[in-house]
């Protein structure tokens, strides 16, 4: 069990990724997330979970782990049920774009998607729980195929007695209604749901709705996260609207079960690092205040995806505004002062990314730094705050180089209709000449600081870092004053 305080996005430790959040309040009146957990180098997840739970928003606790792959008794039982995930006789156009793209035609579509050389190794995947007459049932999916859940005492876990379900695919949800009636969904390009038995752990499998949301009118991908406000229901999931599943979007409809009318875009973690692809989440009431969970990868990769949070709106029409990735998450701006650290940049453009520090650099306090920077890299920070102006631009590094700093004002800081309100507001604030020690044109791996005059009012920006040079340029962290 590890416990510490943090408002910030990322939102746990580094060394913690926990993607595809699913956010609960329970009946202990803390909120739970539940989430897969990146450990490997070479796929999504591993083969054990960790619950994550909150009183406030600030003190989090990471608990022990919850569930692991080798408890599955059917993961490696040759004679346990199969039942398909995707219906390959029905491609949908993002099946038939991969299709297309295909040069070598040397290799089935279905292979590739699924591929996956030697044993396969007992990977959960993203989970969902509900609390039910006082027990909690943790949803589970497998790299297989498979889906199952498990039982515990606690929210947290551990869960036990494991038991497969009747179908197949990735990703469950569970919703339990106003009347008691629970309500199961799963699926990867095409969505199901279907009406639970009153023991949580069973269904019909004659009952099963397929393509309550679809890819075609939806924009559907994978995810499903089921909420409800009011007399509404919230289908929330992956969203492939924009070319590639790194938004969550969501549909809403008068019943659990559709119809679904697609209503838009919540969060879009594009640019959260150059190979960023997929997201994952949900949205949670928490002491009266509506919030989305989602994932951002990092190091250059799909994988190592971490927790982040962003508050939300939900209007009296039942539509909600599209917000933007911050660095300060659920707490307040960043105030003068005040470090923000090169590893809570939220979005980036170029071939900049989060990635490790050295032994060192650790060290002195950076567990992560932003790296590969390149000359036209741009860098980002959501948001700082002063009520009176700022003169001076801090940036702790190494290597060389030259930063201009450039700032845009926030009125409604969240919301993407603010931006295009504000389109072309961008503010030039200076710039930092990061020098080398001693002039080198090889310059060592020391950490260094350096000052910039800075001019900008009092108000709340985002902060805009552009590299202009860069010989093996890094960044630790930024501070303004």
């Amino acid at each position: 069990m590890k416990m510490f305080k943090n408002t910030r996005n990322p939102i746990l430790p580094l060394e913690y990724h926990i993607p595809d959040s699913e956010g609960h309040m329970m009946p202990d009146g803390k909120l739970y997330i539940y989430g897969s957990f990146d450990d490997r180098e070479d796929v999504y997840c591993s083969e054990k979970y960790h619950v994550v739970s909150t009183p406030d928003m600030e003190n989090w606790t990471i608990h022990d782990i919850s569930l692991t792959g080798q408890q599955i008794p059917w993961f490696y039982n040759p004679d346990a049920p199969k039942y398909p995930g995707i219906d390959w006789s029905h491609p949908t156009p993002f099946i038939q774009k991969m299709l297309a793209a295909m040069a070598d035609g040397e290799e089935d579509m279905k292979e590739k998607f699924e591929k996956n050389e030697g044993e396969k190794p007992a990977l959960l995947f993203a989970p969902d729980c509900i609390e039910k007459d006082g027990k909690y049932y943790l949803y589970f999916c497998m790299s297989d195929d498979s889906e199952g859940v498990a039982v515990s005492e606690k929210p947290e876990g551990p869960f036990t007695n494991p038991t497969q379900l009747p179908c197949g695919g990735i990703d469950p949800a569970i919703f339990i209604d106003d009347d008691g009636q629970a309500y199961y969904y799963w699926g990867q390009l095409f969505s199901h749901g279907v009406k639970l038995n009153e023991d949580m752990i069973s269904f019909d499998p004659e009952n099963i709705v397929d393509d309550l949301v679809t890819e075609e009118e939806h924009f559907f991908h994978e995810g499903s996260s089921m909420r409800k406000i009011g007399d509404m229901y919230y289908y929330v999931y992956a969203d492939m609207e924009r070319g590639k599943p790194t938004s969550l979007g969501y549909s809403t409809g008068k019943s659990p079960l559709g119809p679904f009318a697609y209503q838009g875009i919540i969060i879009d973690n594009d640019g959260c690092d150059p190979e960023s692809w997929n997201n994952h989440g949900s949205i949670e009431n928490v002491n009266g205040q509506w919030y989305v969970f989602y994932h951002r990868c990092s190091r250059g990769v799909q994988q190592h995806r971490r927790l982040c949070i962003e508050p939300i709106t939900i209007h009296e029409d039942g539509t909600i505004d599209e917000v933007k990735m911050t660095s300060q998450g659920v707490g307040e701006p960043f105030a003068p002062h005040e470090p923000m650290m090169g590893y809570q940049a939220c979005q980036m453009k170029g071939s900049v990314y989060i990635g490790l520090s050295t032994e060192e650099e650790k060290k002195n306090g950076y567990e992560e730094k932003l790296m590969n920077l390149s000359v036209g890299d741009e860098m980002v920070f959501r948001y700082v705050k002063n009520s009176a102006s700022w003169s001076e631009t801090e940036i702790t590094y190494t290597g060389s180089g030259k930063i201009r700093v450039r700032v845009t004002p926030q009125t409604d800081v969240r919301t993407q209709k603010e931006k295009k309100e504000n389109a072309g507001c961008r503010i030039e604030a200076g710039e930092v000449i990061c020098s080398a020690e001693g002039g080198t044109k090889e310059p060592e791996r020391k950490i260094q600081t350096a000052w910039g005059k800075t001019e900008i009012p009092a108000g709340t920006y985002e902060v805009v870092l552009d590299v202009e040079e860069s010989n093996a340029l890094e960044i630790l962290a930024v501070t303004l004053h």
